[in-house]
């Protein structure tokens, strides 16, 4: 064993983007959806509704994404207490995003800079399951196909805007894109716009979309073929207060529609952070052994001679030291590297983290 510090050009950062769907199994989209009675009926159902990949029941079950309601009034959900008017689920569930999101208690959404209308009062909220990604969505990957059983309101196909925009827009430190009629992060045609602003915001540092609830309701002519003109899916969102609307189910059912075309598609993106080490042993280095079978244990001297003036030494693991002479890491070659006084010899270590 030889030691030797590295010095500071032995050492540098590089960081590599990696993106991967965030549906289970590595499916490339979520085709089949399933919820749960037993949660949609349980203390969490008024606030969300939790999303399968495959039946709530198999073993194989996993939540894919929640479904939430946010209405400011409070409509579309029934109040926590029947004497204090406007304050339900959908009251809070709203108050939370707008800390989240615009941090400011004072304000509301708005969807799309061309948005004419007042401040959106209620919006829907896709939120990923955090067990599906690792740091963010990946922009430009959401594709979202809404699919109704009314035959003059088909197909509404979602996706986010961001290959349609230099910069995106910013709320706090959090990019936000809009959330367009189009497909892989561009609009069909225009800005992608419904009659009432935008069709949503997507957060991808919260891996959270929210949906303008007054764009989906929009049920006036034709949501599209592949080149929807504005129009919305005809949801029909609940907003009477004191009312439990169903309103995630009701999302649910055009995601998970018996469309061939329904679909889901979404990816997540992850910076991995390498630091390369190189470690260099130049011709006059690590050519002599310290194993003791090198050396007489009676007199000291090297046991063969031509280990003396032609020595010769197999390398096969470099460890890493800090100052205090602690182990930190240990890289080992893939076969024995040969080193005399003839060679040099220069070693490339990746950690990742």
């Amino acid at each position: 064993m030889a030691f030797k510090r590295f010095d500071p050009q032995d050492f540098v950062v590089s960081a590599d983007t990696v993106t991967s769907t965030v549906w289970s199994n590595n499916a490339v989209a979520l085709n089949t959806a399933f919820t749960s009675s037993t949660q949609r009926e349980g203390v969490s159902g008024p606030y969300y509704l939790n999303v399968f990949q495959t039946a709530s029941t198999s073993n194989q079950a996993a939540v894919q994404y929640q479904i939430a309601y946010a209405n400011a009034s409070g409509g579309g959900g029934v109040r926590f207490d029947n004497s204090v008017v406007g304050k339900s689920s959908t009251t809070t569930i709203y108050g939370q995003y707008r800390t989240l999101v615009l941090e400011d208690e004072n304000s509301k959404f708005t969807f799309g800079p061309t948005f004419t209308g007042s401040a959106a009062n209620d919006f829907y909220v896709i939120s990923i399951e955090r067990a599906r990604y690792k740091e963010k969505l990946f922009p430009g990957s959401f594709n979202l196909v809404l699919s109704s059983s009314n035959s003059n309101l088909a197909l509404l196909h979602l996706t986010d805007d961001s290959n349609a925009v230099n910069i995106p827009t910013y709320f706090g430190t959090q990019r936000a894109y809009q959330v367009v009629s189009g497909s892989d992060g561009s609009p069909y045609k225009g800005n992608g716009y419904s009659f009432s602003g935008s069709y949503g915001i997507f957060l991808p540092d919260i891996s959270t979309i929210l949906l303008n609830a007054r764009a989906l309701d929009d049920a006036s002519t034709s949501g599209g073929t592949g080149t929807d003109d504005g129009a919305g899916i005809g949801l029909g969102t609940v907003t009477t207060e004191n009312n439990n609307g169903q309103n995630p189910s009701k999302l649910y059912k055009l995601i998970s529609g018996s469309s061939a075309a329904s679909i889901f598609q979404l990816n997540s993106q992850e910076t991995i952070t390498s630091d390369y080490v190189f470690v260099r042993a130049r011709n006059s280095e690590f050519n002599y052994s310290e194993n003791p079978s090198f050396i007489s244990g009676s007199t000291g001297e090297v046991i063969y001679d031509y280990f003396i003036n032609n020595p010769q030494t197999y390398a096969t693991t470099v460890g890493m030291y800090n100052d205090s002479n602690e182990l930190l890491a240990v890289a080992k070659l893939s076969r024995p590297l040969v080193k005399d006084f003839t060679k040099e010899a220069l070693i490339r270590v990746k950690l990742d983290f």
